[in-house]
Parts: structure tokens; C-alpha cells; sequence
């Protein structure tokens, strides 16, 4: 089905790009709201600032901290928002995908994304500004869904490859989304699109380019998109290849092994319990480092959103190239399991570059962008690996629904295993670590300061990787 996996993966370049164009605004974002609301006392801003400063006094009695500090915090929280409706929604949306076809829940999801959109482009409070995420929160179904319809139309032998694809859509959109979006941060509206009446977003045009990048993509699913819902690619060899994490490897460590459908639903459901685990706790990790970065380059260095733009441009680009190559091959050669390993080990490697960063910055500035580039090497390394390879395995382990010809009801080993509703979950975890991750972060940045924090998560993943590694034995 080289068609619709094509049709994917332009539909999530599209999607992707919409998503990284505000990635690099977010600090200044969070602090043009902060300048018009902070004089008042009763604003949403204000009250929030107010109760998280209110929840630091409880941990840590010292008030003096960076101003800056706060902002840190408010993108924490912001983008914990984001991610935790992401975790209730994520199963929803995957078993409504089951029950009523991919296309049709991927267009609703798309809609509202739309609506976020559009009320980005007029928020001009901290309050409707959040509002507009909580939409894109309770939307956004487009990544989890290609996975769905990527695992539709694959066999188990070439699905890890398929798969790849999203990443690479990732890496390619990390590329050039956020310098986009820097480019356009300081160019207002055109005037024939501006409402002459009403106030807009300071950062109204990258507002725009993303809600037209939506609607080009709703557009685009709804003309060339089938539906792929009980689509079941059969492969030639009977048997389905798994890579266990139980180092099934052969004694040259080069191939995974092979198993069969005589896997028993049980084993599957555990294991993708066992994954559903690793996703939250990686990501639980991860985002924090991921979404702290452009608030530290903001704090320590006074960055503004072109520099930003480009340290993350930097980081999809080693990506892209590494999902194109390194990835692609290795998952079919080493497995999945190794190849996220590898990627938690390099996550480690960065955090604790990054550890060092705040007293390079003082005192060798040139070593501090060293240290700084060489992190996100590391962490380009970590976005191409692990959370690809986990999806790969883990939609390895779901039953490819069948109908029955005469009743038309979906035939399935076990309801668990229904891929829509399997997928859904294993999204909904990494969500879960994804609404927890930046909160711990900015809250520890915002109490102990960067060296803490980046101290303590390096020690946490360097432990998920001897964990990982001690289950592969």
C-alpha cells in the first residue's frame, strides 16, 4: 500500500509543521502575556503565579529566584495542560477509530485542531491563550492515527519501516517549522487579513500560517484518504517477526528473533503493558529536558526566537538524517528494544551536558555553546530512536482486525489487542509522562535552578537505560 502510507506521511508533514511552528515562541510567548497581566492582581496570570509561588513556598523557603524563572514555570504548566487532556482523550480516540473508521475520527480531530488554531490567532490573554491549547489538547489525534493506518496497511516484516516514517516526518518538520515560525514571529498580518476592529495575538501571523497548514491538510485527508479500517496485508511467510525484550537475539547479537501468532494474547497484553511503562517513564523524563531547553537558552543566554528557531532546526536536522538512515536499518537488525535502549543511553549523555551548561556559560562561553550543541546532537539521537522504535514494537503485538463476511462485527483474538483502541493507550502513557515531565522540570528549575534539575533527571535516565539494559538479559 505504498500509496497510503505516501498520503500519510505528506498529511503528517503538514500536521507536524502546523505543530513545531510555535515551539521556539513559547518563552516569548509566555512573557509578552506576563508584561500586560502582571498589574493585575486578579487576572488568570497573576492568581496562577500567585498559587504556584504560594506551592514553592511549601518546598523550598527561599524566595530569591530569576523572574525569569517564572516564565519557565508558566510553559511547564502550559504545556503539561496540552499533554494530560492528550492522556485522557488518546484511548477515546483510538477506539472511536475502531469502532467507526480511521478517516472519520482523523477529520474530527482535524477540526477541531482548526478551532485551536483560530483561537490562537485572537487570544490577547494568558486565559484564552490556554484555551486554545486545552482544544488542541482534546484534538489532536493526527500522529496516533497514522500509526493506526500505517499498521493497517504493513505486514508485521516491514511495519518497523513504515513506521519510521512518522519519525521522519518529525525530523523534517523540527527542521523547518520553528525557524518558520521565528522568521514570521515579528511580520504582522497583512492588512487585508487583519481586523482593523479587533486586537490580534502578538504572534498572530505564525497563528495563521498554522491554521492554514490545518485546513490544507483536512482538505488534502478528506480527497485522497481511504478508509483503512479491517484492511489486513497478509504477509508471505506465516510466521510474524517480534523482537522481544528479553534478548531473543542470535548468538552473533545481529537479528531478532522470530516468533510466531502462537504468542498467546496474555503474553501481548503484558507486554504491552511493559511498554506502556517505558514510554511514560522515558517521556516522563524527556519532556522534561525537551520542552526546558528554548526556557533555557532564554534564561542563561537571553535568546531570542531566531536562535531558538535554529538550535532546534539543528536538532531535526541530525534527526531527519539519522531516521533516514541509522533507524531504518538498524531496527531490522539489532530490534526495536536495542535501538530505543541506545536512544535513552544518548538522552542521558545530553542531560548531563546540560548539567554543566550554567557554570560553562560564566565562565567559557564558547565552551557553553560546545556543550549546548553537543546535548542536542544527543538528543537529535534520542528523538529519531525511542519513541519510534516502542510504537514499532508495540503495534507489532496487536491483532490486525477482521471482519466477518456475513455479520460484518469485527473478529478479534482479544478486545485488549484491537490496534485503534492498543495504540491509544500506549499514545495515552508517553502522555501521561508527557503532562507530568514538564511540570516536575520547570517546578525544579523554578525552586533548585538548570544544574539541579538537569543533574537529577541525567541520574533518573541513566537508570531507566541499566533497567532497560537488565531486562534484555
Amino acid at each position: 500500500m505504498p500509496r497510503i502510507e505516501t498520503i500519510v506521511f505528506l498529511s503528517l508533514v503538514l500536521d507536524l509543521f502546523a505543530f513545531t511552528i510555535p515551539l521556539p515562541l513559547f518563552p516569548r510567548i509566555i512573557e509578552w502575556y506576563t508584561t500586560r497581566e502582571i498589574s493585575n492582581p486578579n487576572g488568570f496570570l497573576s492568581r496562577t503565579l500567585q498559587f504556584v509561588s504560594f506551592l514553592r513556598s511549601l518546598v523550598y523557603k527561599s524566595t530569591k529566584h530569576s523572574q525569569r524563572w517564572d516564565i519557565v514555570l508558566l510553559g511547564g504548566l502550559m504545556g503539561s495542560v496540552f499533554s494530560t487532556l492528550q492522556f485522557f482523550v488518546s484511548p477515546r480516540i483510538g477506539s472511536l477509530s475502531d469502532k467507526y473508521g480511521r478517516k472519520r475520527i482523523l477529520l474530527l480531530t482535524m477540526a477541531g485542531n482548526i478551532l485551536s488554531a483560530i483561537v490562537w490567532i485572537q487570544s490577547t490573554s494568558f486565559a484564552s491563550y490556554m484555551l486554545s491549547r486545552v482544544i488542541g489538547g482534546l484534538s489532536e489525534g493526527n500522529v496516533q492515527l497514522a500509526i493506526a493506518i500505517l499498521s493497517d496497511v504493513t505486514t508485521p516484516q516491514n511495519r518497523s519501516r513504515a513506521l519510521a516514517q512518522v519519525g521522519i516526518a518529525f525530523a523534517i518538520c523540527f527542521c523547518i517549522g520553528p525557524p518558520i515560525g521565528a522568521y514570521f514571529a515579528s511580520r504582522p498580518l497583512p492588512p487585508s487579513i487583519r481586523s482593523q476592529s479587533r486586537e490580534l495575538n502578538v504572534y498572530a501571523t505564525p497563528a495563521f500560517i498554522t491554521f492554514v497548514l490545518l485546513t490544507a491538510e483536512t482538505i488534502f485527508l478528506m480527497v485522497a484518504l481511504p478508509e483503512t479500517r479491517g484492511k489486513v496485508i497478509h504477509s508471505n511467510s506465516g510466521d510474524r517477526k517480534i523482537d522481544t525484550p528479553n534478548g531473543d537475539a542470535d548468538a552473533k547479537g545481529k537479528a531478532p528473533s522470530i516468533g510466531s501468532r502462537k504468542h498467546n494474547a496474555q503474553e501481548r497484553i503484558q507486554r504491552l503493558a511493559t511498554l506502556r511503562k517505558l514510554h511514560f517513564y522515558f517521556l516522563c523524563i524527556f519532556s522534561g529536558v525537551e520542552f526546558t531547553l528554548t526556557f533555557l537558552t532564554f534564561d542563561l543566554l537571553d535568546w531570542n526566537n531566531n536562535q531558538n528557531g535554529k538550535l532546534i532546526g539543528v536538532i531535526g536536522i541530525f534527526s531527519a538524517l539519522l531516521q533516514g538512515g541509522y533507524v531504518r536499518r538498524s531496527m531490522s537488525k539489532i530490534g526495536e528494544f536495542v535501538v530505543a535502549r541506545q536512544g535513552v543511553t544518548s538522552c542521558a549523555i545530553a542531560l548531563s551536558l546540560l548539567m554543566l551548561l550554567p557554570y560553562y556559560v560564566q565562565n567559557n562561553y564558547w565552551m557553553a555553546m560546545k556543550l549546548l550543541y553537543a546535548a542536542a546532537i544527543c538528543m537529535a539521537f534520542t528523538s529519531a530512536t525511542v519513541v519510534n522504535a516502542l510504537t514499532a514494537y508495540a503495534s507489532l503485538q496487536c491483532d490486525d482486525i477482521q471482519f466477518d463476511q456475513v455479520t460484518g462485527k469485527p473478529l478479534q483474538e482479544n478486545p485488549q489487542l484491537a490496534k485503534g483502541k492498543a495504540l491509544g493507550k500506549f499514545r495515552s502513557s508517553g502522555q501521561l509522562g508527557r503532562a507530568i515531565g514538564p511540570v516536575l522540570a520547570c517546578g525544579a528549575y523554578w525552586t533548585f535552578g538548570p544544574t539541579y534539575t538537569y543533574a537529577a533527571s541525567a541520574m533518573a535516565m541513566f537508570a531507566l537505560s541499566a533497567a532497560m539494559r537488565s531486562s534484555n538479559h
